[in-house]
């Protein structure tokens, strides 16, 4: 269920097109997009180092867009730090993106996938090779990046890496037998989506010298809402309409992927929930099996109570938010909070 970036296809994102909620303030958006500018322009010249043969194959996805949230989010938080336009603060944001682009091309392969971004996918304009060498040589950027931060986020980050491929291995191998699906699901989309956008916050408030107590909230508050954005993504492909998401609803039922709307629609004891139980074995085939099991899923309570789990993270990201000193900052991540709160309905 890797988190998707529907951005324009072969075009870099200008930092004023990066936005996507108004924080709040004149001044701190100045700021942040010069703060995003300068990241822009570090990770191209990343990507754009080493071997002819590389830079194509490495830059494709960075080339296609993206939105680029987790460079915003760590610039946000460096905000909390005596020194917030720290060259480190860039660099932690580039080495947080570049993780996130490194990863997608491994998720693209092992989902066969043939798009991202609105254009081909690394593994679908060459090959499966190709794209995981790609992903690997990324990887590489990051480690050369990482060697001149220190200690303390070089150790960080190998936790992270770990984190990132152990939520891949659980969601492939699937839950075990006799354990809770919503468990698992949950325990994945925190190795996957979560832990970078909290890594993110941490890192950028770290290197902008903010007190230990603020590194700790915005690492929190990202994990918060990093689990918020990769639910939300799950139930717009279950219950969105595609003119307005751009997105063909019951994608993951044709994979055979069931995320948290289904897994919990699944639990319910009456005729729905049993004939859910009944169609999702395995992927659905056929177009009207997609239809009917969209269908029971209009009827259940999966979203309803997905709703549920979702305002209770956001008042877990509200929490952390109360320990950090109130100023144009904070009242930014206030106004990220509400935007996530919107996309639920």
């Amino acid at each position: 269920m890797p988190s998707g970036d529907g951005s324009p296809a072969n075009k870099t994102p200008e930092a004023g097109q990066l936005l996507a909620f108004e924080l709040g303030d004149e001044a701190l958006e100045a700021e942040i997009l010069a703060g995003m500018q300068a990241s822009e322009v570090q990770l191209m010249a990343e990507l754009s180092k080493g071997a002819d043969f590389l830079v194509d194959k490495i830059s494709h996805l960075a080339k296609a867009g993206g939105k680029r949230f987790r460079p915003m989010y760590s610039l946000i938080a460096a905000q909390f730090g005596d020194n917030p336009q720290s060259k480190d603060v860039i660099r932690s944001a580039v080495v947080v993106e570049l993780t996130h682009l490194a990863t997608l091309y491994h998720d693209d392969v092992m989902d066969e996938a043939d798009m991202r971004r609105g254009v081909e996918s690394a593994n679908a304009r060459w090959d499966n090779s190709v794209a995981i060498l790609a992903g690997d040589y990324i990887f590489s950027v990051c480690s050369a990046m990482l060697s001149g931060l220190g200690s303390y986020t070089l150790d960080h980050f190998a936790t992270t890496f770990g984190d990132l491929v152990t939520g891949q291995m659980r969601e492939t191998l699937g839950a075990p037998e006799g354990t809770d699906p919503v468990d698992h699901y949950m325990q994945v989309i925190r190795e996957k989506t979560g832990v970078l956008i909290s890594t993110a916050g941490r890192l950028g408030a770290y290197h902008a010298g903010a007190p230990a107590e603020y590194v700790e909230a915005l690492s929190n508050y990202g994990m918060c809402v990093g689990l918020v954005f990769q639910i939300v993504d799950d139930m717009i492909d279950i219950y969105s309409d595609m003119d307005e998401s751009g997105k063909t609803p019951g994608t993951d039922l044709r994979e055979g992927v069931f995320t948290l709307p289904v897994l919990l629609a699944m639990r319910q004891q009456d005729e729905v929930g049993a004939r859910l139980r009944e169609m999702l074995t395995g992927p659905l085939e056929t177009d009207a099996e997609v239809e009917e099991a969209l269908e029971l899923l209009a009827r259940s309570e999966g979203r309803e109570l997905c709703l549920g789990m979702v305002r209770q993270l956001l008042e877990d990201a509200k929490s952390e938010l109360a320990v950090l000193p109130d100023g144009a900052a904070k009242n930014a991540l206030r106004n990220l909070t509400e935007y996530t709160t919107r996309r639920v309905g």
